[in-house]
């Protein structure tokens, strides 16, 4: 079994005390069994908060978020006191992943970094290089993709071949991607999609108010964004979609789904970015980076909205 990751999975750190957007404020983070064990082990002051901040009446233990929704845990430092007092290795499953995602074939496991942290989302939007995948750790057996895996992974290298393929506009690119999944998005205008999407679960006011901005401002006369530092942003967001949600084909069957949903991303965060410079004077790659983990952050880790949007998708 093998494990893969992207070229520049290694080089991601936590950027800790220094990120405006905590992780470790707004989501409800789960205790795995093991951690929670461990945790009834600590004594002292440490142990008595351990024992106060975790919710274990329901059907999974988790944090009970205080002020704010900020975790028990989180100093006023903006540093982890479990993390101070114990090390990384205390941190329970949830804490120590995140924001790596993982998906699973018959042959591999593959490991990402979600766009939903901001660390992540610079180190992704912001290189220069092609992305390539590399093997991080291999033990030696040999097993078989099955012919499933086989044929999602060799669809989806094609993918990554049109969308790398910097002879073409971005434009072009996720063009050719539609027609190699024999997919047309319908025809909807940036208003009707900001209404699709408002109707979705949402966790942030601030994501409610940019969805509000994109069904109001219009954007005709907005730049396109098409210098060559943008294309190569934009090739990064794309390629990032086809890596981490092509695979949930292999559980629904949705393969052509999937590809367009993966443009219609790239689609929303661009005309967000436009709507973003019509309205403050100009859009930075900064800007993107933080409209990615936003949108990431509001849709990728909600199933429920993600088939939502495919379901939009497959409308007319």
């Amino acid at each position: 079994m093998k494990l893969i990751a992207p070229d520049y999975y290694t080089k991601f750190q936590c950027i800790a005390d220094r990120c405006r957007h905590s992780c470790c404020i707004g989501w409800v983070i789960d205790v795995d069994a093991d951690t929670l064990e461990y945790y009834h082990s600590v004594e002292g002051t440490l142990g008595e908060r351990l024992k106060n901040g975790i919710d274990e009446g329901g059907e999974t233990p988790h944090f009970i978020l205080g002020e704010e929704e900020r975790c028990p845990f989180l100093n006023q430092n903006g540093l982890c006191d479990i993390i101070t007092e114990l090390g990384e290795g205390a941190l329970c499953q949830i804490c120590t992943d995140h924001p790596r995602y993982r998906n699973f074939y018959s042959d591999r496991t593959e490991i990402g970094l979600g766009l939903c942290c901001e660390a992540a989302g610079e180190l992704i939007l912001k290189r220069k290089e092609k992305t390539t995948l590399v093997v991080l750790e291999d033990d030696g057996e040999n097993e078989e993709l099955d012919v499933p895996d086989e044929s999602l992974l060799t669809w989806r290298e094609q993918l990554f071949a049109i969308a790398q393929n910097r002879n073409l506009t971005i434009e072009e690119r996720v063009v050719s991607v539609l027609n190699a999944a024999e997919f047309a998005i319908p025809a909807r205008s940036l208003v009707e999609w900001a209404d699709i999407y408002l109707e979705l679960e949402r966790l942030e006011e601030s994501w409610t108010d940019r969805l509000q901005e994109m069904k109001d401002t219009d954007i005709s006369d907005a730049p396109l964004l098409g210098t060559a530092e943008w294309e190569i942003a934009f090739e990064q967001l794309l390629v990032y979609f086809l890596y981490r949600q092509l695979p949930f084909a292999l559980d629904d069957g949705e393969y052509e789904g999937r590809a367009a949903f993966c443009v219609l991303s790239y689609r929303i965060i661009r005309d967000l970015c436009r709507v973003h410079a019509v309205l403050h004077g100009g859009v930075g790659l900064d800007d993107l980076v933080d409209l990615a983990r936003q949108y990431s952050a509001e849709i990728e880790y909600s199933d429920e909205n993600v088939e939502a949007l495919l379901d939009a998708l497959f409308e007319e």
